[in-house]
């Protein structure tokens, strides 16, 4: 896999992922169900406008197999809300990718560059209950569970932290 900023031709793929009631149904509020090829579009474009103009290391990028090229998912690194004094690795992949290690290997990349490029000693990532990949994939990428909490997007969730003394696997290969 390789990660790359998001471009607006990716509306076809990433409507396939951000409308796919099986992704969507753990993104909830923090983004709805996307429902055509025209709200995905304007949401890419929102994204893109959003991402810091170097790329990293805060922002969006598509997740896409490295021998074809097709987008195969999303990951950010965002404040989480409110506030915005813990940042947030997020993943989420087309249904198709479940199961090769996708999510990891982009949330790994992804606290590389937090780490190295913003200074920053820990990142997190919000999981709900009872989203049993979600979960796998944060301890997959070396994350710890550290509770439950109520303080993210007024939901309760799970709380899995990763600090840089924590991140002792080799980088995955990410496109720069």
């Amino acid at each position: 896999m390789t990660l790359r900023p998001w471009r607006l031709d990716d509306d076809l793929a990433a409507h396939a992922i951000y409308g796919a009631p099986e992704v969507t149904r753990w993104l909830r509020p923090a983004l709805s169900p996307i429902v055509d090829g025209t709200e995905m579009r304007r949401v890419l474009a929102a994204w893109i406008a959003e991402s810091d103009p170097t790329g990293l290391p805060l922002g969006r990028w598509a997740i896409t197999d490295r021998d074809s090229g097709d987008v195969i998912g999303g990951v950010a690194l965002l404040p989480l809300p409110p506030g915005g004094t813990d940042l947030e690795i997020g993943w989420q992949l087309s249904p198709k990718a479940w199961g090769y290690g996708y999510g990891a290997e982009a949330g790994h990349a992804v606290a590389h560059q937090a780490f190295e490029n913003l200074g920053v000693s820990e990142v997190f990532a919000v999981v709900r209950p009872d989203n049993r990949r979600g979960v796998a994939t944060a301890r997959r990428v070396g994350m710890e569970w550290v509770g439950e909490t109520d303080k993210y997007y007024n939901l309760t969730l799970q709380v899995y932290r990763l600090t840089k003394a924590d991140l002792d696997l080799p980088e995955p290969a990410c496109a720069g």
